[in-house]
């Protein structure tokens, strides 16, 4: 592929994974929470998801990323806070997982409802994407 193909390609897949993004922390964040409730919910398997679904946050701000320094896309100054913003509430997250052992579903879950709040501001700043 040449470049503006590639860079074509990968501002759609920016756009569409965006979706996938927040989609998967909000269902994160619910499942998290109704695991709080019910610990019938809780299990590796919510944990492995909320793993992948955080992950897909530090993908999509590296894709983000790639297109503004790689192709010199213009982006929203808002776009760019919202993603940086849900690097830091990942990691912040993450910090404070062993001090609230005993809260760490409400923890996630609402770590998980904030990123995707976080996805759909950044969407609705930036609609046509980058």
């Amino acid at each position: 592929m040449t470049g503006p193909v590639l860079a074509s390609v990968a501002g759609r897949a920016h756009d569409w994974f965006s979706w996938a993004v927040v989609i998967a922390n909000g269902a994160a964040g619910v499942w998290a929470l109704t695991a709080h409730r019910r610990p019938r919910w809780r299990g590796r398997a919510l944990w492995w998801f909320t793993g992948a679904a955080q992950a897909a946050v530090f993908a999509q701000a590296g894709l983000g990323t790639w297109l503004v320094a790689g192709e010199g896309r213009p982006v929203p100054d808002l776009h760019a806070l919202y993603g940086f913003s849900a690097l830091v509430a990942v990691a912040i997250a993450y910090g404070y997982r062993h001090q609230l052992r005993h809260r760490l579903h409400l923890l996630y879950g609402g770590a998980g409802l904030f990123l995707m709040g976080l996805g759909i501001r950044a969407m609705i700043v930036d609609p046509v994407g980058l």
